[in-house]
């Protein structure tokens, strides 16, 4: 984030100096308010483009073993443009490396589901998912792996068959 702000100094600084550099070509000929309008239109251009390019650039970061669940498109009035464009604030992703099954219950598949949010902390997530079921339990407090692989305290959500996020994660099952 702090480079992010850096970023925009820097942007609004060199607009701002294209301006005022235009202006001395053309002879003094612009406006006063030309170079802070400048800086201006190059800060908000930069925070723009950063906006919308945040999740292609966490997405090239990402190792192949990792599948990208969804993405929420967000709007906002502060932003008319997001109208037209809606520009992606949140990723779901299911990292396949973190994968474990248990031969005895070879429907269920324990992973790491990893949410992304700009400007938040990424936060990994441990979930079962039942394949064959359709459906997902959370790894909480209080949920146990039993010794037959069984989990005991859970609390089983069921999904719909077309739930990206049950997709992401079974598609790897055989």
């Amino acid at each position: 984030m702090i480079w992010e702000f850096i970023g925009a100094i820097v942007v609004a600084i060199g607009a701002g100096g294209v301006a005022h550099l235009i202006g001395r070509l053309v002879g003094e000929r612009m406006p006063a308010w030309s170079v802070p309008a400048g800086a201006g239109l190059g800060m908000i251009g930069f925070v723009i483009y950063m906006e919308y390019t945040w999740a292609g650039r966490i997405i090239e970061q990402l190792p192949p073993e990792v599948t990208v669940a969804s993405r929420n498109e967000s709007t906002a009035w502060f932003r008319p443009w997001t109208y037209v464009w809606p520009f992606t604030n949140r990723m779901i992703v299911v990292d396949h490396r973190q994968d474990r099954r248990n031969p005895e219950h070879p429907h269920l598949l324990m992973t790491s589901v990893v949410l992304f949010g700009r400007w938040e902390p990424v936060r990994p997530v441990p979930v079962v998912f039942d394949c064959a079921e359709g459906r997902r339990a959370d790894l909480r407090a209080g949920v146990e792996i039993a010794e037959d692989g069984r989990l005991e305290g859970a609390t089983w959500l069921r999904l719909p068959p077309d739930d990206p996020l049950l997709r992401a994660a079974c598609a790897r099952m055989g």
